[in-house]
């Protein structure tokens, strides 16, 4: 199965979020800021011009800007084009081969690009965690808070976010600065992360916050 093509919706506002378990709030000395997956062949399935992508876009951003002013490491993910099956596993099951073996494709976003001194790491499965130096990076900083944003929100951020959680690793999946496949898979994954791995917020409280 390759990616679909996502027909636009909107993006969430804090009205549409669901209640939180926990009240941990971002701490700029705990937290480090990922960009998860924001490359341009998964947001290839998406009307660029038409929400959500404008607002994700915009939301990482601001996050980044506000990440750089404040010291807070800004680490991205990116999956590498041209795998072989067997570096696929069961994704090839799931999604079929993946990115192509092309540079503009596997790219991250021009408006959210990493800057000098941003981190990528290369990564494989769902979760920024596995066969990547995320956890470590994070412990030899002293940081113990992820503040989520990218795609897909119901795929790799919220494996991402209760993979930090089974790791003691406060996850902060940003509402406004994911995007999925659907109003209602976006609408879902928020539900269970608030509920079992994390604290859902917006942008604005982030930013407001920190």
């Amino acid at each position: 199965m390759a990616l679909p093509t996502i027909t636009p919706y909107p993006m969430p506002v804090a009205a549409d979020l669901p209640a939180n378990r926990v009240d941990w709030k971002v701490d700029p000395a705990r937290a480090v800021l990922l960009v998860h997956d924001l490359q341009n062949y998964f947001l290839s399935a998406y009307d660029a011009e038409a929400a959500p992508v404008p607002e994700l876009l915009r939301n990482v951003s601001a996050l980044k800007e506000r990440a750089a002013a404040l010291g807070i490491p800004v680490v991205y993910t990116a999956q590498p084009g041209g795998q072989t099956p067997a570096e696929r596993g069961l994704q090839q099951d799931f999604w079929g081969a993946g990115l192509p073996a092309d540079a503009q494709a596997a790219a991250i976003a021009g408006p959210v690009a990493p800057g000098p001194g941003d981190q990528v790491l290369r990564k494989w499965k769902y979760s920024g965690f596995v066969r990547t130096s995320l956890e470590e990076d994070l412990r030899a900083q002293g940081r113990d808070q992820l503040v989520i944003t990218g795609v897909y929100a119901h795929i790799g951020v919220l494996m991402t976010a209760c993979d930090a959680w089974m790791r003691d690793i406060q996850a902060f999946v940003v509402a406004d600065a994911v995007a999925d496949f659907s109003a209602d898979d976006h609408a879902m994954a928020l539900r269970w992360a608030a509920g079992r791995c994390a604290v859902v917020t917006t942008t604005d409280e982030v930013l407001k916050g920190s």
